[in-house]
C-alpha cells in the first residue's frame, strides 16, 4: 500500500513490471450507450489517422450494416479479408483469427467486441478471439455496447424489457489499458434513427417503440458513463500507487466502513451502504486487528463483515502495526483514495472520551483530509466493549519461578558484599524485573519489582537488614522498578499477541492450502464426501457430511466412522441440520440458533446454490481460529462439491450426445441400408409375382439374383450391427495364439464378393500373435473397405512388415484418399467420407467393427492418407495399418 513517506506501492510497481514483461498487447475499448451512436465510425476514423501518421494499422473485421457512412469511412485501411465458414448449407463470413496472427499488424481493428462466432470456429466468442491476440503481442481497438456486460444484464433488462443474448465478462472492460466513451445525448440518437442511418425505416419504427425509447437511452447512457468513469477512478488509483502518491484524491466518492467488535458494526455497514448508494460510489469494509483483541473480538466482527459482502462491499482485514489503531485506518482508507469514513461511536470508558483517545476524535485529529460519518450504536444493542483478554502466566511455575530468581540473585550479592559496588545491585534487580516481564507478563514482573526494592533496601543499603526510606533515591527507585514491570510487561503481552494473531493467520492459510490441495484429489462425490468429513475431524474431533437427498438431507460422511448401530445424529441434531439447510445459518454449539446442540452446522454453498452441511462436535468449546478454519473448509467443499456435479454432469451431457449422436446415426443408416434393400425386394418379388408368365427366363434369373443379393446385403447390415454390439458389450474373448498371417490374409481375400485386383506380399514365416477368426474378420472389413472406395481396375495392395515387437499388415489402395479432417473419425461408429470417386454406401461400421476387433486382441489400426509411395500426379489412396503383437520364433 501506499505508505505516508511518498514511497511506492511494492505490489503496484510488481504488477506493472509483470504487465510490461508479458508484452500484452493494448487494448482500446470505444464503449457505447446503444447501437448507432458511431463506435465504429469513430474507430475507423482515428484508425485512418494512424496509418496517415505512417502505423501499421488493418481492419481486421468492420461490421457496417449497411450504413454508406461507415463504409466509406473504411477508406483505404487494409481489410483483412474475412473467413469462410460452411454452415447448415450456407456460408457464414467471420473474423480469420490465423491470419490475423500470421498478419502481426501493429493495430488491429476488431468491431463488436460481444459478437458470437460461427459455429466451428476456434473461439466461441469474439472476445475469447481478441484475448488470443493481445496475448500475442497485437495492440487491439474494438467497439461495445454497455448492455452487453454480463453484470448488466438484469438491469438491462429491467430497464428496457429486452434481455441481451450476447454478453461478455465484466473482467474483459477492467483490463481494458483505456476506454473511450461515445456519447450521444438520446434526442440526437433517435433522430439518426427517424433518418435511417442506424436501421432501415420499418426496423427504425420498432426501435422507437421499443429499445430507443428515450427514457432507455437515458438510463443506458447513465451505466456508460458510470462504467467510463469507474476505469478512468481505476487507473488514477493505480497510478497513485505506483507513484507513492497519498490521497483522498476528490477524483470520485469512495466510502469506507470501519467496522469493529462493538455493537455499532452492523449499523456502521448498513450506513456505508446507504450513504454510497446516495453518493452512487463504491465502498468498502475494514476491520483492523489489534493485539489482544484480535480473538476476542473475531466473533463479533464476523456478523458485520458477513453482511458488508453480501451487500456487495470489498472486505479488507489488517493487523494494526504496534497497536496504533488511527494509523492503519488511515493508511488503508489512503490505499484506496476513500472519501467518506463511516465509524460507530462506541462505548468507552470516560478517561478515555476525556482525554480524545476515541477512534472518532483521533481521526478527526489526524485525517483532516476525510469527510468522517460518526454512527451512534443502536439502543436496542448492549453497549459495552468486549473484555480485553490478556495474557496471564498459567500455574505457579512463573511465580516460583521469579521469586527463586531474586532469591538467587539476592543471595550472590550478598556473597559478593564488598566486591560488588552497592550502587550495582539495584540494576540487577532491574534486570530481573524486566527479564520477568518480558518471559512471564506483568503479574511476575510487579512480583519481582516489589521483592527485588525489598531485597536492595534490606541487604544492601545502609544500615543493612532494616527497611527505611531516607532519601528521595529510595522512592525513585521503588517508582522505576514498577513503571518498568508495567510497561515491560505489557509491551511483551502485545508482542505475544501480536505473534498468536500472526501464527494465527498463517495457520489459517496454511490450512486453506491444505485443504484446496486435499479436496482436489477425490474424482467422486462420496470420496469427497468423505474427505470433507477427514478434514473436519482433523479440526474438531468429530464431523459428519450431509447433502441433499429429495427436499430433506442424508447424512453421507461420518468420521471417525461410527457402528452402523449406532445413531450418529439425534433428534436434536436433525432439527439444527436441517435448520441450517433450509435456513443457512449456523446451529448448535456456540451459535445463537439451537446452542444445547453438542453439533456445530455450517452450510456449504456456492453462488449457484446449496450442496450441503457440514457437522463438526468436539469435546471443549472451539476457539476463534478453528472455527475460521472450519469456514474455510466449509467454503473449500462447496465449490469442490460443484466441481464434481459439474464434472459428472459434463460427463453425463457428452454420453447423452454421443449416444443421441449413434442413435441418429443408426436410424439414419436403418432408413438407408434397410430401406432401399427391400424396396428393390419389394419391387422385384412384385413383378414376378404379377408378370412371371410373361417375363424371359434370363429376367427372372436377374430379378431373383436381385432379391438374393439385397437380401445379403441386410443380413451383412445386422451382422455388423450384432457385431458391434458384441464388442461394445465385451462379450468378444480373442483366443490368442500364434497364427502365420500369410494364410490369414489369403483367407480375407478370399471372401471378397468380387474379383478385385489384389497384390498380396507377405512372407510365409511371418507369425502373429492374435485370433485368427477375429484377425481374418478385421483384415476383411479393411479389405472390403479399400476395394468399395477404390477406382474401378485400381491395384490394392497387402503387405507385412515387422517393427519392433509388433507386425503390421498394411492395405493400400489408389482411392481418392481421405480428407485431413476425416482421418480422425474414419474408425468411428456410422462414419462415411463424403467425397470419393464413387458416392458412398454402406453402414459405416466396417472400419468400427475392425478397429474394436483389432484393440481386443491388445492391437491398434490407424489409416494414413496420402499413400507415402503416392504418385505426383494422380490419387493419393489410402493406407490402413493393422498392428499385432510378434510371435517369437
Amino acid at each position: 500500500m501506499p505508505r505516508e513517506d511518498g514511497r511506492p506501492d511494492p505490489d503496484a510497481l510488481l504488477a506493472a513490471i509483470t504487465a510490461e514483461e508479458t508484452a500484452r498487447g493494448r487494448l482500446k475499448v470505444f464503449l457505447g450507450a446503444a447501437p448507432g451512436v458511431g463506435k465504429t465510425f469513430e474507430m475507423l476514423a482515428q484508425g485512418r489517422r494512424r496509418l496517415a501518421q505512417g502505423e501499421d494499422v488493418v481492419a481486421g473485421l468492420i461490421e457496417t450494416h449497411g450504413r454508406t457512412e461507415t463504409q466509406a469511412q473504411i477508406g483505404e485501411l487494409p481489410v483483412l479479408p474475412r473467413k469462410r465458414i460452411p454452415y447448415r448449407n450456407q456460408i457464414l463470413e467471420e473474423f480469420d483469427l490465423d491470419a490475423a496472427l500470421a498478419r502481426h499488424p501493429g493495430l488491429l481493428l476488431v468491431d463488436e467486441l460481444a459478437h458470437t462466432n460461427a459455429p466451428g470456429s476456434r473461439h466461441a466468442k469474439r472476445w475469447e478471439d481478441v484475448a488470443e491476440l493481445l496475448q500475442a503481442g497485437i495492440p487491439v481497438w474494438t467497439t461495445l455496447n454497455v448492455q452487453h456486460l454480463e453484470s448488466l444484464n438484469d438491469d438491462v433488462a429491467r430497464i428496457t424489457g429486452i434481455r441481451p443474448a450476447e454478453t461478455l465478462p465484466d473482467r474483459l472492460l477492467e483490463m481494458a489499458d483505456e476506454i473511450e466513451l461515445i456519447d450521444v445525448p438520446p434526442a440526437d440518437l433517435r433522430e439518426r434513427l427517424r433518418e435511417g442511418k442506424i436501421y432501415r425505416a420499418d426496423n427504425a419504427r420498432r426501435a422507437l417503440e421499443g429499445f430507443f425509447r428515450e427514457g432507455n437511452l437515458a438510463a443506458l447512457r447513465e451505466i456508460a458513463l458510470r462504467r467510463a468513469a469507474a476505469h478512468v477512478d481505476s487507473n488514477v488509483l493505480a497510478w497513485m500507487r505506483r507513484s507513492g502518491v497519498t490521497g483522498p484524491w476528490p477524483t470520485g466518492d469512495r466510502v469506507l466502513a470501519l467496522v469493529g467488535s462493538d455493537a455499532a458494526g452492523e449499523a456502521v455497514v448498513r450506513q456505508a451502504k446507504r450513504l454510497a448508494d446516495a453518493l452512487r460510489a463504491p465502498w468498502a469494509a475494514l476491520h483492523v486487528e489489534r493485539a489482544g483483541v484480535a480473538s476476542s473480538g473475531a466473533a463479533g466482527v464476523r456478523g458485520p463483515l458477513t453482511i458488508a459482502a453480501q451487500l456487495g462491499a470489498d472486505i479488507e482485514v489488517r493487523a494494526a502495526a504496534a497497536g496504533d489503531l488511527p494509523a492503519a485506518v488511515i493508511e488503508a482508507a489512503r490505499a484506496r483514495n476513500t472519501t467518506h469514513l463511516v465509524v460507530g461511536r462506541s462505548s468507552t470508558s470516560p478517561w478515555r472520551r476525556l482525554t480524545g483517545r476515541t477512534l472518532g476524535a483521533a481521526l478527526l485529529r489526524q485525517a483532516p483530509d476525510f469527510a468522517l460519518h460518526i454512527i451512534p450504536a443502536p439502543s436496542t444493542a448492549v453497549a459495552r466493549r468486549p473484555p480485553r483478554r490478556r495474557a496471564r502466566p498459567r500455574g505457579v511455575w512463573p511465580w516460583a519461578a521469579t521469586v527463586a530468581l531474586v532469591a538467587a540473585v539476592t543471595g550472590t550479592g550478598v556473597a559478593l558484599r564488598g566486591t560488588v559496588p552497592t550502587e550495582a545491585a539495584d540494576m540487577i534487580y532491574l534486570a530481573i524485573v524486566a527479564a520477568a516481564a518480558a518471559a512471564w507478563g506483568t503479574g511476575p514482573a510487579l512480583v519481582a519489582a516489589g521483592l527485588g526494592v525489598f531485597a536492595w533496601d534490606f541487604f544492601f543499603v545502609q544500615p543493612i537488614y532494616t527497611v527505611t526510606v531516607e532519601s528521595p533515591r529510595d522512592l525513585i527507585t521503588g517508582a522505576v522498578f514498577a513503571a518498568m514491570a508495567v510497561m515491560t510487561g505489557t509491551l511483551a503481552g502485545r508482542v505475544r499477541a501480536e505473534a498468536r494473531a500472526a501464527g494465527a493467520r498463517i495457520e489459517g492459510l496454511r490450512r486453506i492450502g491444505a485443504f484446496s490441495r486435499r479436496l482436489g484429489e477425490p474424482k467422486t462425490e462420496p470420496d469427497l464426501l468423505a474427505e470433507i468429513a477427514h478434514q473436519a475431524a482433523g479440526l474438531a474431533g468429530h464431523a459428519v457430511a450431509l447433502s441433499a437427498e429429495g427436499d430433506d438431507i442424508a447424512l453421507r460422511a461420518v468420521e471417525p466412522p461410527a457402528p452402523p448401530d449406532v445413531e450418529v445424529l439425534d433428534e436434536g441434531a436433525w432439527a439444527a441440520a436441517r435448520w441450517t439447510w433450509t435456513r443457512g445459518d449456523p446451529t448448535g454449539r456456540g451459535t445463537g440458533t439451537l446452542p444445547s446442540v453438542a453439533w456445530r452446522f455450517l452450510l456449504m454453498r456456492t453462488v449457484r446454490g446449496k450442496l450441503g452441511v457440514l457437522g463438526v462436535r468436539s469435546e471443549a468449546d472451539l476457539d476463534e481460529p478453528v472455527l475460521q478454519a472450519l469456514e474455510a473448509l466449509a467454503d473449500q467443499a462447496a465449490v469442490a462439491l460443484e466441481r464434481v456435479r459439474l464434472a459428472l454432469a459434463s460427463a453425463r451431457g457428452e454420453a447423452l450426445e454421443e449416444t443421441q449422436r449413434l442413435r441418429t446415426a443408426l436410424l439414419a443408416s436403418l432408413g438407408h441400408d434397410l430401406r432401399t434393400p427391400l424396396t428393390a425386394i419389394q419391387g422385384a418379388a412384385g413383378t414376378l409375382r404379377t408378370a412371371w408368365d410373361g417375363l424371359a427366363p434370363e429376367t427372372r434369373a436377374d430379378l431373383l439374383a436381385s432379391i438374393e443379393e439385397d437380401v445379403g446385403r441386410m443380413s451383412r447390415f445386422l451382422a455388423s450391427i450384432t457385431e458391434l454390439t458384441r464388442l461394445e458389450s465385451g462379450e468378444v474373448r480373442p483366443r490368442l495364439a500364434p497364427v502365420p498371417l500369410a494364410a490369414v490374409v489369403e483367407a480375407a481375400v478370399g471372401r471378397l464378393p468380387a474379383a478385385p485386383f489384389v497384390a498380396v506380399r507377405v512372407p510365409e514365416d511371418l507369425r502373429a500373435v492374435a485370433d485368427a477368426t477375429l484377425l481374418e474378420q478385421a483384415l476383411f472389413n479393411v479389405l472390403d473397405n479399400a476395394v468399395k472406395y477404390a477406382p474401378d481396375g485400381s491395384l490394392v495392395r497387402v503387405g507385412a512388415t515387422q517393427e519392433g515387437g509388433e507386425v503390421c499388415l498394411s492395405v493400400a489402395d489408389e482411392g481418392v484418399g481421405i480428407p485431413p479432417e476425416d482421418l480422425p473419425h474414419v474408425f468411428d461408429s456410422f462414419f462415411r467420407v463424403r467425397v470419393g470417386d464413387r458416392s458412398s454406401f454402406g453402414t459405416g461400421l466396417g472400419l468400427a467393427i475392425a478397429r474394436g476387433l483389432v484393440e481386443a486382441m491388445g492391437g491398434r489400426i490407424t489409416a494414413r492418407s496420402p499413400r507415402p509411395d503416392a504418385p505426383r500426379e494422380g490419387m493419393p489412396g489410402t493406407v490402413v495399418s493393422i498392428c499385432v503383437p510378434v510371435a517369437l520364433p
